[in-house]
């Protein structure tokens, strides 16, 4: 069973981890957990919780399971998701079905006391469980020195390049001789793997989608090329739903990652977005693109 662990911008939204063991769905424009909340799909870790809840049921993969709380910046949310993980992260696989596969962290504040807490809960399980991380938690994994622990990294250009400056304590901070572009891919990630800095698999989510396997570009996924894209918030986090369910339906992860790239390109040539979309019009169309392109996103090569 895949977990995924992140906040929501509501500060008045609690911690309650029913959502960790019971299923949650996606109704209309919203998140419906167990315990009867709704969590509008915006952007954010409700959009790639959105994303993996409709990819697995369209897919038949079983639902990845939830951690949410609320986070507007104090980080008492994120505070809240760190201590329950520690003082609980030992109990979960015996208490999931088919126990505790995997696991994505998004946005979550860098806190890296908490984060080398809960890291060190995870190394200690056993089956280890895969560890993916975006957003938030990924800067955390950077910062902490403990980047090549994880499994997988989904970073646009910017975050790559933050992640290949061993200086940078954030990706305000990237020095700028440290060019975000296409072509810098190669120098960057071979930087970020020198220091440390990132697992040996990533999507380098962009214009190009890059997919970083055992620490070598393996794929690159260009077509279909909707510009529109770019300019809708969300979309990379529903890059990072899709190899989520990708991962939980069982997948190879280097598989996953490319499936997953290819299935948001064919989710946005099916849409056929504005700049006015909203990412969350991208994500109900989800199951339709998942039926209909199934043998072009699951084909086991570029």
């Amino acid at each position: 069973m895949w977990l995924i662990v992140g906040t929501v911008p509501d500060a008045d939204f609690a911690l309650r981890p029913d959502a960790v063991f019971a299923e949650s769905r996606v109704d209309g424009d919203a998140l419906a957990l167990p315990d009867g909340r709704r969590v509008p799909v915006r952007r954010g870790t409700a959009a790639l919780a959105a994303t993996a809840l409709l990819a697995c049921a369209a897919c038949g993969f079983p639902a990845p399971r939830l951690l949410l709380a609320g986070d507007t910046g104090s980080g008492a949310g994120s505070r809240a998701v760190y201590a329950w993980l520690e003082k609980h992260l030992s109990e979960l696989p015996a208490g999931l079905p088919d126990g505790l596969t995997g696991l994505t962290f998004h946005y979550l504040f860098p806190d890296l006391d908490w984060h080398n807490r809960v890291l060190l809960a995870l190394q200690a399980l056993e089956p280890r469980p895969l560890l993916a991380a975006d957003a938030g938690f990924m800067y955390a994994a950077k910062m902490s020195g403990y980047a090549d622990r994880y499994d997988l990294f989904t970073p646009d250009l910017g975050e790559l390049a933050f992640l290949a400056d061993e200086k940078a304590p954030h990706p305000f901070y990237t020095r700028g001789f440290l060019l975000a572009e296409e072509e810098d891919i190669p120098g960057l990630l071979e930087r970020a793997r020198r220091h440390g800095n990132c697992p040996p698999n990533l999507i380098v989510k962009g214009r190009a989608d890059h997919i970083v396997c055992d620490g070598e570009i393996r794929a690159t996924v260009t077509s279909p090329s909707v510009a529109a894209m770019e300019c809708i918030g969300g979309t990379g986090d529903l890059v990072t739903g899709l190899v989520t369910a990708f991962l939980a339906g069982g997948l190879p992860l280097c598989r996953a990652a490319l499936a997953a790239a290819r299935a948001a390109r064919l989710l946005a040539r099916h849409c056929a977005p504005t700049p006015a979309t909203q990412v969350g019009e991208l994500i109900a169309c989800l199951p339709e693109v998942l039926g209909v392109e199934s043998t072009v996103i699951f084909a086991p090569s570029a």
